[in-house]
């Protein structure tokens, strides 16, 4: 997961302005695969964001899978890297994850408060998915 996260970190080096660093978010956004219409419902509905996020998880062989999808490309890439760090991995590991790239790409200062509780509380939602599997399998 650390790896992961380092090479996000790596990636987001590479720009000089925010304004390149939100098109970069935007462009990973725009590559997440979309969510079936079916999975768009108010159960998968990320509470507390300003804009419409759905994510949805299945667990598989003892690791957990995410997959995600909003209606703001800039939240969808913010989505996307949750993803790209926590899917695959184990309830554990995301129940226990320090994710350090979101405060070293800088994205806390440049994120309004409103994406910033939004960030939040879709993470708050991958932790709990993480939390709900591993009472599942003790």
């Amino acid at each position: 997961m650390n790896l992961l996260q380092e090479q996000i970190i790596e990636e987001f080096e590479l720009f000089d302005s925010w304004t390149d660093k939100y098109e970069y978010i935007i462009e990973i956004g725009k590559k997440l695969p979309a969510l079936d219409e079916q999975f768009k419902i108010s159960e998968n509905l990320i509470k507390g964001c300003q804009s419409s996020v759905w994510i949805i998880s299945e667990f598989v062989d003892g690791k957990v899978f995410y997959k995600g999808d909003s209606d703001s490309v800039i939240v969808k890439g913010l989505a996307g890297l949750l993803i790209r760090v926590l899917s695959g991995q184990t309830p554990d590991d995301i129940i226990n994850a320090d994710l350090y790239f979101i405060e070293k790409i800088g994205m806390q200062q440049h994120l309004a408060q409103t994406r910033s509780n939004g960030l939040l509380m879709m993470l708050k939602q991958i932790k709990f998915y993480a939390m709900a599997y591993k009472v599942k399998m003790s």
